[in-house]
């Protein structure tokens, strides 16, 4: 295929999700954000993503029907300059509906995964609360110290849950997970999540589930305890929040760690009738996930996208100029 290497290129477009039918999951990816997935249950999508197990797939511009994995390899420069991994994406994104309680869980840090896991990335992960119902919590980390040795005997006699810190959560929390935590989704959120490029999950109890073959699905306790953080956790405290505030558009920090920063941003043109400047310099890509409301990007030479909720846009880094119009809350991802 011919490399476009002309300036123009450098243009922000939608991708398409992979999706998964976890046996946890549920319907409101399709019903809330439109998915169109042909999928019961769907538990999650990878909105942007390219993991081999379910990479995003270019939705508009000149590259679409395209992975995006095919896409970065063909223009690695799409990822900016800071260091990145063989060039690839470093993050993967997911919107994420747990009608049932995840597994109780725990990711290996980047050194644990690079020598058991053939070179594999380890897995830091941020939560973004996107709704919750009123009994929701989420398993975040131990209520004390424990040995490995303990914790197996819990999960052989099916008392573990008595270790586990169980934290109620509300719309628009944030969590940040750091790899070696125990923690599980509850029943009842949606979830917008940001990690590593990264599908290692080690699973240390499932509720004893059987899928739809009748059969239980695969634990993996000595993994986990090799990788797991057996001291008592401090329960999550949200962080302090500020929103910046410019003509037609707020801001919010919500996490930021060595491998992504992640801000909330408001848009709201509708009254002030104006644009809002929006570009990714040439550090880094950026990605902007609609989770409320709708609008338009507006490129150079007037092209236009237009956004719904549930959309997701990558802009590639030292991207061309654009404007942002409408009524709409964002994740505004950056690797």
């Amino acid at each position: 295929m011919t490399k476009r290497n002309t300036r123009l290129s450098n243009k922000p477009f939608l991708l398409k999700p992979s999706g998964k039918d976890y046996i946890w999951g549920g319907s409101r990816l399709n019903d809330d954000f439109g998915k169109e997935i042909p999928m019961y249950p769907l538990a999650e999508t990878w909105e942007c993503s390219t993991h081999p197990d379910g990479p995003s797939i270019a939705a508009s511009g000149e590259y679409k029907g395209m992975t995006l994995t095919q896409i970065i390899k063909e223009n690695p420069e799409y990822l900016g300059t800071h260091p990145v991994t063989k060039n690839e994406l470093p993050i993967l994104i997911k919107l994420i509906d747990a009608k049932e309680n995840l597994s109780v869980q725990v990711h290996p840090d980047d050194e644990y995964a690079n020598k058991n896991e053939n070179g594999q990335l380890g897995k830091t992960e941020m939560w973004y609360v996107l709704d919750a119902t009123k009994d929701t919590k989420l398993i975040y980390g131990l209520k004390h110290d424990t040995t490995a040795e303990k914790l197996r005997k819990s999960i052989e006699k099916g008392t573990i849950e008595r270790h586990l810190q169980k934290i109620p959560i509300k719309k628009d929390d944030v969590f940040f997970i750091e790899a070696g935590t125990i923690h599980a989704i509850g029943a009842g959120a949606l979830i917008a999540e940001i990690q590593e490029n990264s599908n290692i999950t080690y699973r240390l109890y499932d509720y004893d589930r059987t899928d739809k073959s009748g059969n239980k699905r695969q634990l993996h306790i000595d993994k986990a305890l090799d990788v797991a953080d057996l001291k008592s956790s401090k329960e999550p405290v949200q962080p302090m929040r500020v929103l910046k505030y410019r003509q037609g558009c707020a801001s919010e920090l919500l996490c930021r760690c060595k491998y992504f920063e992640v801000y909330r941003m408001l848009l709201n043109t509708e009254r002030c009738r104006q644009y809002v400047g929006y570009q990714a310099d040439s550090t880094s890509f950026r990605v902007l996930l609609c989770v409320n409301g709708c609008g338009t990007m507006l490129l150079e030479n007037n092209e236009a996208i237009s956004f719904f909720k549930g959309d997701c846009i990558f802009v590639p880094a030292d991207s061309v100029k654009m404007r942002l119009h409408g009524k709409a809350e964002f994740l505004d991802i950056r690797g």
